[in-house]
């Protein structure tokens, strides 16, 4: 065959004019239930009728298996298998493969996610070359946001290659990344080859490798189609493990097949060999993938590779310090090597960067603070003390009330003092016990207390010391993105410094999670090693527990007219807007409504309304009253736009909820959501004043439809709700029981 020739058509080879190559997608999925939604849709994103998406659910212990059949109930490619065991990444692929129908199949894994249009140029690739083995590119997405193309991009176009070629006209390929999802097979050739992948880490190689070197026919597609999700944790071949030592069988497996198929991999066994050390060694060499007790036997099983494979024409490496490492294997020498790696070892180690108590700016009064609670930190702990905050310090409320009073009861040795401003002082009930933000007794306090508990982050400042615990309770269910998704909305997180945002939910030990939508919000937008407590949230469980009693005290003691509906009116807080400015005229909307309604208004915390500019015969400003749970049992009604208070509210079984949804498309494209509430709202939207003004009056909220969409939105996002939810916090973070979860909906 001369150089220039493309190789004949390998079995199974259609022309070109045939019909378009049908493709399966087969998905393995095991607790990645913050990851999946944006994977699977991803790869459905084409208007392909053919594609086939394989969706294996490996006995994940968490949701997936319920958003997997949420997505195939909308979606006829998808197909969805439940494993009553987990079986492990390799075994449910072959499961996958055994489904699947399609002419090539994709390997995909579930965190990741397909770039636009990566789909149908790789379908139109396959039909214009029918290779067994289509090769396409990746990019690796950082936590942090930034995306960088794989660096070994230039394989792709150096030298330029033809339609097909076989690995031996082109054998850099094989220094391509070797795991299955950058690369499209076909499948008859992958089932003729019986291979299949195995169990353990480093699954793929059994598989990858060798259809490069049996392949007949290879194509490339110079184009970034996957993107590879380099996620703070979870990453199973970037712990610590002894599992990495499964290597070593993979690549026994790798040369097994090369002894059976000698034809076809004999040329390639140099290489082959060079690239099974050049991996062993990153493994021996990382700080992160061996327990330090582990690695002269890795080194070990190295060497023997070294002596079991090595071929008789393999030629030392040019590079000396690589040659180096050859010979010590060769000698098994793990003392000479180790000399020699610290020797080459530099100071870019990874190191996790700890911020320490720093000077607070140039104000002698805040250096001397910081000296202060430098020396409180050298006292110990106590360990029945707890910090409560709320709302950066605004004062007793939301869910670490609720906590607190749960406490007292449950856990009375534990002293909860609260932190609050200065200016927030006349507000805290009386009998709760408080210290004032920046003052000595504050920082004695959060240097020594042994419990912090939050519905927001402690300030950057506050050093986290061993044997402490902190709770990160939220504040509400997350219809907006927060945290690491904001990074794709400029308008909701351009300003925000994200990687000190991590740091901070670093600290957390526990974080509250209020319904399954919350839980996979919360798992991927804050990516860190906490318990995530599935209870509901705390706050609610007055909601749970009101009564007809407390509902009228609480009407007298806001001034709401006997005989008058009180609607709530709680507008959010909107990012591409600069202030508070509510999106109907308050004076003419509660005016409008007429004599029957009394408008309770409730601003978000970020705004001071213009409360004199109101009838105040129609409108109760309500803005600075402590407790929102009192406004809701109080009222007849909720009206709000995006506000997380929809999800408690629709605790209260009777009571409706309107949406007021003018702006929907710019919020949604502007902060970003979680899911799309025009298609499951909590009871009647309005997209107008007048739209809203006729629904009030015509008592649409209080339909039987209404009641419907209500019932069905408190059945998917208030499961959890019993009125239980402080205790089970209060029992599992000072108590430390092991609580059971409300059960799943």
């Amino acid at each position: 065959m001369s150089d220039n020739a493309s190789p004949a058509p390998a079995p199974g080879w259609q022309s070109p004019n045939a019909a378009p190559p049908s493709l399966s997608v087969i998905v393995p999925t095991h607790r990645v239930q913050g990851y999946i939604r944006q994977c699977l849709e991803s790869i459905l994103a084409c208007d392909l009728p053919d594609l086939e998406v394989i969706a294996v659910n490996d006995a994940s212990p968490d949701r997936c298996g319920e958003i997997l059949d949420e997505i195939a109930a909308r979606d006829p490619r998808v197909r969805v298998r439940h494993l009553a065991e987990n079986v492990g990444l390799g075994e449910a692929r072959n499961i996958g493969l055994d489904m699947a129908t399609g002419d090539y199949v994709w390997f995909f894994d579930s965190d990741d996610y397909a770039t636009e249009g990566a789909v149908q140029a790789i379908v139109d690739r396959l039909a214009e070359t029918r290779p067994d083995v289509l090769m396409f590119d990746y990019a690796r997405e950082y936590w942090h946001g930034k995306v960088k193309r794989n660096v070994l991009n230039e394989l792709f176009r150096v030298p330029p290659a033809p339609d097909v070629f076989t690995c031996a006209e082109r054998p850099t390929v094989l220094r391509m990344i070797m795991t299955a999802w950058n690369r499209a097979i076909r499948r008859e050739f992958l089932l003729e080859l019986g291979l299949r992948f195995s169990r353990g880490h480093y699954e793929d190689f059994n598989v990858t490798y060798p259809i490069l070197m049996a392949a007949e026919r290879i194509s490339l597609l110079d184009q970034v189609c996957y993107i590879y999700r380099q996620r703070r944790r979870g990453a199973i071949t970037k712990t610590r493990s002894q599992k990495h030592f499964d290597a070593f069988a993979q690549y026994d497996r790798v040369f097994a097949f090369m002894d059976e198929h000698p034809a076809e991999t004999d040329r390639f066994r140099a290489r082959m060999f060079d690239r099974a050390l050049w991996h062993l060694l990153i493994i021996q060499e990382a700080d992160d993938r061996l327990p330090e007790e582990d690695r002269a036997r890795f080194f070990a099983g190295i060497s023997e590779i070294y002596r079991r494979y090595r071929p008789s024409d393999h030629e030392m490496p040019d590079d000396p310090v690589l040659a180096r490492k050859y010979e010590l294997l060769r000698k098994n020498d793990y003392k000479g090597f180790v000399r020699l790696h610290k020797k080459l070892r530099t100071r870019k180690a990874l190191r996790k960067v700890k911020r320490k108590v720093k000077a607070f700016g140039n104000n002698s009064k805040r250096r001397g603070m910081g000296t202060y609670y430098r020396t409180q930190l050298r006292r110990p702990v106590d360990e029945n003390l707890a910090v409560y905050g709320a709302y950066w310090y605004r004062g007793y409320a939301c869910n670490p009330a609720a906590i607190y009073e749960k406490a007292k009861e449950l856990a009375p040795h534990v002293k909860g003092v609260w932190v609050v401003k200065q200016d927030n002082v006349a507000d805290m009930p009386e009998g709760v016990p408080y210290v004032v933000q920046n003052t000595r007794e504050y920082w004695s306090l959060v240097a020594r207390a042994k419990y912090f508990v939050n519905n927001v982050n402690f300030p950057n400042a506050l050093v986290k010391r061993r044997g402490q615990v902190h709770v990160m309770t939220e504040h509400g269910t997350p219809l907006k993105r927060m945290g690491l998704d904001q990074m794709q909305y400029p308008a909701g997180g351009g300003t925000m410094d994200f990687e000190a945002l991590i740091m901070r939910a670093d600290r957390w030990d526990y974080h509250l999670s209020a319904n399954p939508l919350t839980t996979e919000a919360w798992e991927r937008s804050f990516p860190c090693d906490y318990e995530m407590l599935e209870i509901g949230y705390p706050r609610n469980d007055r909601l749970v527990r009101a009564t007809a009693e407390e509902r009228d005290r609480l009407r007298a003691e806001l001034g709401i007219p006997e005989g008058k509906k009180a609607v709530l009116y709680c507008p959010t807080h909107r990012d591409y807007k600069r202030d508070f400015s509510p999106t109907f005229n308050i004076r003419h909307f509660a005016h409008e409504l007429g004599d029957e309604y009394v408008l309770l208004m409730r601003a978000h915390y970020f705004y001071q309304p213009e409360a004199e500019l109101w009838d105040r015969d129609r409108v109760i400003d309500v803005s600075g009253h402590r407790s929102v749970e009192d406004l809701c049992i109080a009222s007849d009604v909720l009206l709000t736009d995006y506000s997380s208070i929809m999800f408690d509210y629709a605790v209260l079984p009777d009571r409706p909820v309107v949406i007021f949804a003018p702006d929907w498309e710019t919020y949604k494209l502007t902060r970003g959501v979680n899911f799309d509430l025009m298609e499951f709202p909590p009871g009647v939207v309005a997209r107008s004043e007048e739209e809203l003004l006729k629904t009030l009056r015509a008592g649409t909220p209080w339909n039987e439809a209404a009641a419907r969409s209500r019932a069905a939105f408190r059945d998917r996002f208030c499961p959890w709700e019993d009125g239980r939810a402080s205790e089970r916090a209060v029992r599992r973070v000072f108590l430390g029981e092991t609580v059971p979860n409300p059960p799943r909906p």
